[in-house]
């Protein structure tokens, strides 16, 4: 069981690293004190995760060991790729974190059973009740996202927005992607030691990301595409708008101040 435990808490705090609950924990923090924000957070994600073990221990029942390394390979890729996707508050969820008049408890409690019905997280702690104790995933995964979400609200109240968003989308997806990828080779190759499934994911990893980085910025996902400070990358042209900076249009012409005729 704490085998199964501590896996459980990696994971998914990984998982929780640049997610939507993240933001939602922030947001509901600069309202409400920390401990009522806390508590709602631990009381939701105790009872979503308990319908998640729940769903995991009884179809890991039904499927075949080997198959369920090879499915829990697929769902981490899949993860690491959603959270490269990057991830935010719609309005309507900013508008509940920010001004629902409800009592505190009961709005941070609802508002994050409803966003983690069918989160990654929730796919997480079902993949891993499959194939581990389910008691263990029970209260490692819950202990994982509440820590995350502590960690999210303290770090909001000191940092502020000033977060390097980025960055946190970045590593949690690596970090996805390198489970997910060690899980398939493992499935493939299941003779081969640890350091030779490590190395080759890495290898896999390494190829990806040089892929990636040589496709055009629209094509990237959304948390590796320059931000609108960086400038233009290798090989990205420069739009119309640091061409006016420079003094410059499309035409090559200098820009004509306002109200003078061209």
């Amino acid at each position: 069981m704490l085998a199964a435990l501590f896996l459980s808490f990696a994971v998914i705090f990984v998982a929780e690293l640049g997610d939507k609950s993240q933001l939602m924990a922030m947001t509901f923090a600069l309202r409400h004190r920390w401990w009522v924000v806390l508590s709602g957070i631990t009381v939701a994600t105790t009872a979503v995760h308990l319908i998640s073990v729940a769903v995991g221990h009884y179809l890991g029942a039904a499927l075949p060991t080997h198959l369920l390394g090879i499915l829990a390979g697929v769902a981490f890729v899949l993860f690491g790729l959603w959270t490269l996707r990057g991830d935010s508050l719609s309005d309507d969820e900013a508008t509940k974190a920010q001004r629902n008049s409800a009592p505190a408890f009961l709005a941070v409690t609802s508002a994050f059973l409803l966003a983690e019905l069918g989160d990654k997280t929730m796919l997480a702690t079902i993949t891993l009740a499959a194939d581990h104790d389910w008691v263990g995933v029970w209260i490692g995964s819950t202990i994982g996202m509440v820590a995350a979400d502590a960690l999210a609200i303290v770090v909001g109240a000191l940092a502020g927005k000033h977060l390097p968003e980025r960055f946190i989308q970045v590593a949690a997806a690596a970090l996805f992607l390198l489970f997910g990828v060690s899980m398939l080779i493992q499935g493939a190759l299941p003779a081969a030691s640890g350091l030779v499934i490590g190395g080759i994911a890495l290898a896999v990893l390494g190829l990806a990301a040089a892929i990636v980085r040589a496709l055009p910025p629209r094509l990237r996902p959304a948390a590796l595409r320059p931000s609108p400070g960086d400038g233009p990358g290798p090989g990205d042209s420069p739009d119309s708008a640091s061409l006016v900076v420079r003094g410059e249009n499309r035409s090559g012409s200098a820009p004509q101040p306002p109200g003078e005729p061209t």
